[in-house]
């Protein structure tokens, strides 16, 4: 109960004021919806709303799995080598600076309309966070460690598998939680391009239709869907490092 009473009182004191500040403030309906007419929409439209986010948590569960394989093979491949790691890892920052919005339309025609072309998206969008960590975790082994498995003969191999991954494990799922949210957000803005024109209605695509409707209620109840989707990933990630550091890291105990 300690875990869940404060989180669900803020969440209380914020969806009270929300319907304060509209209800006192007579904002109109399509500046800002109250949270009543929210979740009206959340239940009246739960048919679409749901088949929009099975189309979005498909595209950002996939792209998420991809950026996570991706970002810590580069990440891992790059530790090993000093001339790689100059001659590649600049080029990486690529994937952090890229802007989305700009490279959606060109994946039509390099990959095809449909969720394809979103999946792409959310994976050049939260690989790099993967590999950046993955890279600072692999670099920050125990020089004392690393002596102990000289001292003993360990192979390459056997010192990245038994020391170096398992030591760079609480930086990879730091990574990976950056990567979570990231991965929604990649999807959801590919999805205002590409989806838009042809394909899978996903929750990017009806938060636009919806905007230019001033559909406002239905919008947010899409956002509110698409941060679900977004937790949810980031409980997954939770998950994983509770159960694979519990028992001899601080950061789980």
């Amino acid at each position: 109960m300690s875990r869940v009473i404060p989180p669900l009182i803020a969440f209380v004191i914020v969806v009270l004021g929300w319907w304060a500040y509209v209800y006192f403030g007579h904002v109109a309906i399509y500046l800002l919806p109250p949270p009543q007419a929210v979740l009206r929409s959340l239940i009246v439209d739960r048919a679409d709303l749901l088949e929009s986010l099975g189309w979005t948590a498909l595209a950002a569960g996939t792209g998420f799995l991809g950026g996570t394989i991706l970002g810590i093979s580069i990440g891992v491949l790059l530790s090993t080598s000093a001339v790689l790691r100059r001659a590649i890892y600049p080029y990486t920052i690529f994937f952090q600076t890229v802007p989305i919005i700009a490279i959606a339309p060109m994946l039509l025609f390099w990959i095809g309309v449909g969720v394809s072309s979103v999946i792409v998206c959310a994976i050049v969008v939260c690989v790099f966070p993967v590999i950046a960590n993955t890279l600072a975790g692999m670099r920050s082994t125990d020089p004392a460690l690393e002596d102990l498995f000289t001292l003993y003969g360990a192979g390459p191999i056997e010192r990245m598998w038994k020391l170096r991954l398992p030591s760079a494990l609480p930086a990879i799922f730091t990574g990976l939680r950056i990567a979570a949210g990231l991965a929604v957000i990649g999807a959801v803005v590919a999805e205002f391009v590409v989806g838009e024109i042809i394909g899978p209605v996903g929750l990017g695509v009806r938060i636009v239709g919806d905007a230019k409707k001033a559909n406002t209620d239905h919008a947010f109840a899409c956002i509110i869907l698409a941060s679900a989707l977004g937790l949810a990933l980031l409980g997954v990630v939770n998950l994983a490092s509770f159960f694979a550091l519990r028992r001899w890291h601080a950061s789980e105990r």
